[in-house]
């Protein structure tokens, strides 16, 4: 079986060569078959939704014809932010492994915590800090590189 964290790496690797916050994300099912993967688009698409995570939701939803993903497990490489937090709860994702903590912008474990909120209707089981030292090097990476210039 692959190793879907890596994968979710690499496409956060892509996302910080076409100028974005690098943070990349896979969904796969339960059997292990990628269903989509993508890294950051928020400035190329011009939409501040098109967080990797949101982007692979509604890639795995139209490929299934479905807005619910239960057997299906999301691998991204930072602690998903309120949004994405919301997206993963609607669409019944059953598993998140995400890599770096995000204290400042992340909604699982900091911040509104979306998944201990008496609204949260499903909440997926989740397992932080998978290569967190790799995806957190991406990220301070990208951003020393932006106060550079």
């Amino acid at each position: 079986m692959p190793d879907f964290m890596t994968i979710a790496l690499e496409e956060a690797a892509a996302a910080a060569a076409r100028g974005e916050v690098p943070v990349g994300a896979v969904l796969v099912t339960d059997k292990g078959e990628i269903l989509a993967q993508n890294g950051n688009r928020t400035e190329e698409l011009a939409d501040p939704t098109a967080h990797a995570e949101m982007l692979v939701i509604r890639a795995a939803a139209a490929r299934l014809s479905s807005p619910r993903l239960p057997e299906c497990d999301l691998y991204v490489t930072l602690e998903p932010c309120a949004m994405c937090a919301a997206a993963i709860s609607f669409a019944r994702i059953r598993r998140v492994i995400f890599g770096a903590y995000d204290p400042k912008g992340g909604g699982i474990e900091h911040g509104g915590r979306f998944f201990a909120q008496p609204t949260c209707h499903h909440v997926p089981e989740v397992i932080g800090g998978v290569e967190e030292t790799k995806a957190a090097a991406l990220l301070k990476n990208f951003f020393r590189q932006k106060r550079a210039f």
